[in-house]
């Protein structure tokens, strides 16, 4: 292996740069493979979102993303994440979910809008009434204050923030 030698005040003294060229070569590969490899590994319950305008909203780690859609044999069929639940599981586990964001804030008195958690639901286009109903009867039952719903805007609209 070679070594760089500068001169310094006329005198040969070695150079202590590092040469950073091959990280960043590195780098930028694994870059490339993260950005190929994420949406494939990412799972989703396939579904047919209601198109509708919509506001952008951000969410935040504490809420729950519920998807609800008719099952084979016009039974609801609810997924908490990528795990189907029934009713009496998406009542338990959404009691505890809050129980944990209360217990995180620091006890009911210190909720505010900011860090109160929300039940999001993306509704299948073709799913009853009675199944998306009975997921938010469920949602208030455990005591969620929030419960909103996921919608696709529009091909080719586009969506400004306030």
């Amino acid at each position: 292996m070679a070594m760089s030698v500068g001169k310094e005040e006329g005198e040969d003294v070695p150079m202590s740069d590092i040469n950073t060229t091959p990280l960043v070569d590195v780098m930028l590969v694994l870059l490339i493979i993260f950005l190929i490899a994420i949406p494939v590994v990412v799972e989703t319950v396939p579904i047919a979102l209601p198109q509708t305008l919509s506001e952008v909203r951000e969410t935040k780690p504490e809420n729950v993303d519920l998807t609800v859609r008719a099952g084979p044999d016009n039974s609801c069929e609810v997924y908490w994440g990528m795990q189907k639940v029934n009713s009496e599981e998406l009542l338990d586990r959404s009691v505890k979910a809050l129980e944990q964001a209360v217990a995180k804030a620091g006890g009911a008195e210190n909720l505010t809008d900011d860090n109160m958690p929300e039940a999001h639901i993306r509704g299948d286009v073709n799913t009853p009434y009675r199944c998306i109903g009975g997921t938010i009867f469920n949602m208030q039952r455990a005591g969620f204050a929030r419960v909103g719903f996921v919608s696709e805007p529009p091909a080719g609209s586009t969506v400004t923030r306030l």
